[in-house]
């Protein structure tokens, strides 16, 4: 692969966009892990999970942070009812009619500085993956593990893990059949074989997760 003078620019790189790029993807981990070549077939097609990018699916990582998938879930529907899913609706909005759908202090907060920051979302299309993490990152409460969502299901990014989630963490130790469940960094250590397609390896280490526990690890 041709390098590129350091500094410049390469652009959003391979992008998941249809069920043929994850299943480009799944061939590739089949290829390089004897553990992946076991799994995957039986984990049936892996789910798009592909949403609109903008404002509105930052809000939607933001209400997941830190509650169930049920409890975001139903907050993320009374947000809909009340309009308050779009840039306006947020600024217009009382703080007393945000608690009304179950949003908490804080996230009210995160919520008020996104939309008021009037971020380029079209912009991130074009970045880099660091340099769109560093973007997102700069907005009130949005962490690594926010951004790296917003990369891998809004912008479609194809190489992007998000170590931080701790489903992805329990998948990979059930997965693997290590004896503690791996942290941020292990979790990335992990990883580095399955570039470029770790965003593909995280939708099998979610599926894997939803087959053993019975339940979602991601909304």
């Amino acid at each position: 692969m041709a390098e590129h003078a350091p500094g410049l620019s390469q652009g959003p790189g391979r992008l998941i966009e249809t069920k043929a790029d994850l299943a480009e993807g799944a061939a590739y981990l089949t290829r390089i892990c004897p553990v992946w070549a076991r799994v995957l077939p039986e984990l049936g097609p892996l789910p798009l999970r592909r949403r609109p990018d903008g404002f509105e699916a930052i809000a939607s990582a933001i209400v997941s942070q830190q509650i169930s998938i049920a409890a975001a879930g139903s907050i993320w529907d009374r947000m809909v009812a009340a309009d308050l899913t779009t840039p306006g609706g947020i600024v217009e909005a009382s703080d007393e009619e945000m608690r009304a759908v179950g949003l908490s202090r804080p996230k009210i907060r995160y919520l008020r500085g996104i939309a008021e920051a009037e971020l380029d979302w079209p912009g991130l299309r074009d970045m880099p993956d660091d340099e769109a993490i560093a973007a997102l990152v700069a907005l009130p409460g949005i962490g690594l593990w926010t951004a790296e969502i917003y990369l891998k299901f809004a912008l479609g990014r194809a190489d992007v893990l998000a170590a931080g989630d701790l489903a992805l963490q329990e998948a990979a130790r059930m997965l693997y059949g290590l004896e503690e469940r791996p942290g941020p960094a292990a979790l990335r250590e992990m990883a580095e074989p399955w570039r470029p397609w770790r965003s593909v390896a995280a939708r099998g280490l979610w599926a894997y997760y939803r087959q053993f526990k019975g339940r979602e690890g991601i909304r």
